[in-house]
């Protein structure tokens, strides 16, 4: 069974090489107005979520014939968490959360990332991104993300960090504390292939640029 799903959100998605890599071969579910991303993607979702306060009637005219849960707007889950709970009872182990980042609702975007957070201390393998942007939560271990050489990332915690590496990086960390709500981990820049970050304590996120060269 197929244990990888990608969530298509509401928010801004530019769809690239990479955004396609991370959603091949994924069962797909869509929250709300986030169904209109699955043409750019080339996708089919399997069921729609949402209470459709985002969605008009012309969106729904181009999917007729994808299944609705509908849910009432007064509800204790935002659209994108229902479709994450969909995707878990749906037996996912891998979900990719599309759209997640950046849009008009900044309380939305930084939701998905402390969900992401939650997801992957359950044990579940999650990365968001809007193409511009990647995010992947940052736990006690090991944490690999491949990136290309001289795109732009960023380290920060959302609490204290202990024993925090980072390797094959232009400004790399060994055994280093950071404080929650410290800047120190901001702007860093990938020497390109795999980054390895260490932790032996705390959670955090680490947030990819990986079409940004800027510099720092």
């Amino acid at each position: 069974m197929n244990e990888t799903f990608t969530i298509l959100l509401g928010g801004a998605l530019t769809v690239d090489d990479r955004v396609l890599a991370l959603v091949a071969g994924s069962r797909v579910i869509a929250a709300d107005g986030g169904m209109r991303h699955a043409e750019a993607l080339g996708v089919k979702p399997e069921v729609w979520v949402g209470d459709f306060d985002s969605t008009d009637a012309a969106l729904v005219a181009r999917f007729p014939d994808i299944t609705r849960k509908s849910f009432p707007p007064a509800k204790n889950l935002t659209d994108g968490a229902l479709a994450v709970e969909e995707a878990l009872e749906r037996g996912a182990r891998r979900i990719v959360m599309a759209g997640a980042l950046q849009g008009e609702r900044t309380d939305h975007g930084l939701m998905n990332l402390l969900l992401a957070v939650r997801l992957a201390g359950d044990g579940i393998d999650i990365v968001l991104t809007s193409g511009e942007e990647e995010a992947h939560p940052l736990l006690a271990g090991e944490t690999v993300v491949e990136m290309p050489e001289g795109a732009l990332f960023s380290v920060l915690g959302v609490s204290d960090l202990a024993g925090l590496s980072i390797g094959n990086a232009v400004y790399p960390l060994e055994d280093f504390a950071l404080p929650f709500g410290a800047a120190r981990g901001v702007s860093n820049k990938a020497k390109g292939g795999p980054v390895r970050f260490g932790l032996k304590n705390g959670s955090g996120i680490i947030i990819l640029r990986p079409h940004d060269f800027s510099g720092v």
